[in-house]
């Protein structure tokens, strides 16, 4: 890394197979997901800058299937010398719950925060959305949001917001309503976090809609965007359901080739 004062890193949960029941099932790394289902992996990003340990996105914490458990989450942050109290800024792409799960969890059968001293920031029109259709995914995502909706410290962001030293959070839209894509940029290391508007490593190369996405052309073209934007200011890029290589940086492009693409490590 350039400047030894900056540390960040993918903190892998596993690899699952997700099907129409959103149900998260574990599988190895290197195998098939079940037929008809698609292949996931979940990484968090840690970024530590000598004065705040930051996230981007929280993970799958216990809520969403059988073989998940806040443990994972915490025990990566261990590796890395953070424990959950250390957390001080959480950041959340969009409202997905395999996104910001990891927020909170019933490891004693009760609520907890995970990371109770955590500023977390979200869109407020998002979580305002989220509070209209949240009762859809069953008592306990509905427990589980009004939780957090009681207990966490939630900041607010609209559109374009700088909240923290370093940290540039801008309302991307596509995948979701109100996604957010997050940039870290201290002047001599850069980051890119754009949660599932590039989700994969094989977004890079490729020019696609999909049709999960709630603005399908738009994400393709905020992607677009990302992209160019990530090579011309060498951005290290941060996917979200990578397997392989969650952090890369874009080395070459062209016309014929696209992407060059050197992978990172924290």
């Amino acid at each position: 890394m350039q400047n030894s004062q900056v540390k960040a890193a993918a903190l892998y949960e596993g690899t699952f197979s997700v099907g129409a029941d959103h149900k998260f099932n574990r599988i190895q790394r290197d195998a098939q997901p079940q037929k008809g289902t698609l292949k996931l992996s979940i990484n968090p990003f840690l970024i530590n800058d000598g004065n705040r340990n930051i996230l981007f996105d929280a993970g799958l914490g216990d809520l969403i299937g059988d073989d998940t458990s806040i443990h994972t989450l915490i025990n990566n942050l261990a590796e890395h010398s953070v424990a959950e109290y250390e957390v001080t800024d959480i950041f959340i792409s969009h409202l997905h719950l395999d996104h910001f799960a990891g927020i909170a969890h019933r490891e004693n059968g009760y609520w907890e925060l995970t990371f109770p001293d955590a500023v977390i920031y979200v869109s407020e029109q998002g979580w305002k959305k989220l509070a209209e259709s949240i009762a859809n995914e069953g008592d306990d995502a509905y427990n589980f949001y009004h939780f957090i909706d009681a207990k966490a410290n939630l900041h607010f962001l609209n559109e374009d917001a700088v909240p923290i030293p370093n940290v540039r959070v801008k309302r991307i839209g596509g995948h979701t309503e109100f996604h957010q894509a997050m940039f870290f940029d201290n002047g001599h290391q850069r980051y890119l976090m754009a949660g599932d508007v590039i989700g994969r490593r094989i977004a890079m190369n490729r020019s696609f809609v999909a049709k999960f996405d709630y603005e399908p052309e738009k994400s393709k073209i905020m992607r677009d965007d990302l992209k160019k934007m990530a090579y011309q200011n060498q951005f290290t890029i941060m996917a979200y359901h990578e397997t392989d290589h969650p952090m890369f940086i874009l080395t070459e492009f062209s016309e014929k080739a696209g992407y060059t693409i050197k992978p990172v490590t924290g």
